[in-house]
């Protein structure tokens, strides 16, 4: 299960470094010899992409893992630049290929968590804190901040206050509170311009337990969400009423605690299983608008992917920024 409580509150302090990596940084460029779980495609479909969770790593089109570093990790991003942006829970690192640490950015010190980390367009990044002092950071690259945005999470449970925020196009912030049971668009100043329901009656009500985790803004203005334990992905409009869900029902069980997710050029979409526990069953999983499940990524060794990137499908690059 991914919803977890933090056990070990620790002060940390915001540092940014251009360094080579220490010890606990450690990274393996080299693939191994053995494909890493594998590919199930009837048409063929093949991806490479980066997970997160309880392995930080990319998988190659072939199942064989081409780059991985230690220590569970939440958020993840592959640059233009072909580095690797990871949030690792207390720090926000950005690897090389060749493992050489080149952006570092540390919890404050009145915070417990930290979840998001993204490159913005201008090449800030944008970190999320949870703690006594939920909010947004844009940090620059020698790490002063340059924009504070309080949250309103529902909840001074650091753990469950929020998951993946991403910046949108006008400005504004998308931000899922699990226990407020809403995805929230904010301004820069924190002030809540919209809310969408994940607790709708329709969904299942609060017992459901649709608790909403990745908040996909699509270019149409609808939004797609994954809703962690309530086992569905559903799109809303832009009035928050549902045009499209998916969950156990279409997907054979395939839906266990989705976490990431990733909406494809196809419009098909990439699905996490985080808490899939069946050695038989997909950990990650594409299904399309149609409802049908067209490629897997089966792992029995691996639990508990938290966010996806993919990269490549059939040795083409996915075009367009990743919709995740």
């Amino acid at each position: 299960m991914a919803i977890t409580s933090p056990t070990h509150p620790i002060t940390w302090i915001l540092l940014v470094t251009a360094s080579v990596c220490h010890a606990q940084d450690a990274v393996t460029p080299t693939a191994p010899k053995a494909p890493f779980g594998k590919q199930v495609s009837k048409s063929g479909i093949r991806h490479s992409f980066l997970i997160t969770g309880t392995k930080t790593a990319i998988i190659g089109e072939d199942s064989r893992i081409v780059w991985q570093t230690q220590g569970r990790s939440r958020d993840g991003f592959v640059l233009s630049n072909g580095n690797i942006l990871v949030s690792h829970g207390k720090e926000a690192r950005e690897y090389t290929r060749a493992g050489k640490v080149v952006f570092r950015y540390r919890l404050s010190k009145e915070n417990k968590e930290l979840g998001t980390a993204v490159r913005l367009p201008n090449g800030n990044t944008l970190v999320v804190e949870r703690g006594v002092k939920p909010r947004l950071r844009e940090v620059d690259a020698k790490g002063k901040v340059l924009v504070e945005v309080p949250l309103q999470p529902d909840s001074d449970n650091a753990h469950m206050q929020t998951r993946m925020a991403r910046k949108l196009p006008d400005g504004n912030y998308l931000v899922p509170h699990l226990l407020g049971f809403a995805v929230k668009k904010y301004d820069k100043t924190g002030k809540v311009l919209r809310i969408i329901r994940t607790d709708l009656e329709e969904l299942g009500g609060r017992k459901g337990e649709n608790w909403p985790f990745t908040a996909i803004q699509l270019a149409n203005g609808r939004t797609l969400v994954n809703l962690t334990h309530g086992n569905k992905t559903v799109e809303f409009d832009q009035e928050g009423k549902i045009v499209w869900r998916v969950d156990n029902s279409h997907a054979d069980g395939r839906f266990s605690d989705p976490c990431g997710a990733q909406r494809m050029p196809s419009g098909n979409t990439v699905i996490c299983a985080y808490g899939q526990r069946k050695p038989e069953m997909a950990k990650v999983f594409e299904i399309t608008r149609e409802k049908k499940v067209v490629w897997e990524y089966i792992n029995p060794k691996l639990r508990g992917i938290h966010e996806i990137h993919v990269l490549t499908t059939n040795g083409k690059k996915v075009a367009g920024k990743p919709l995740k």
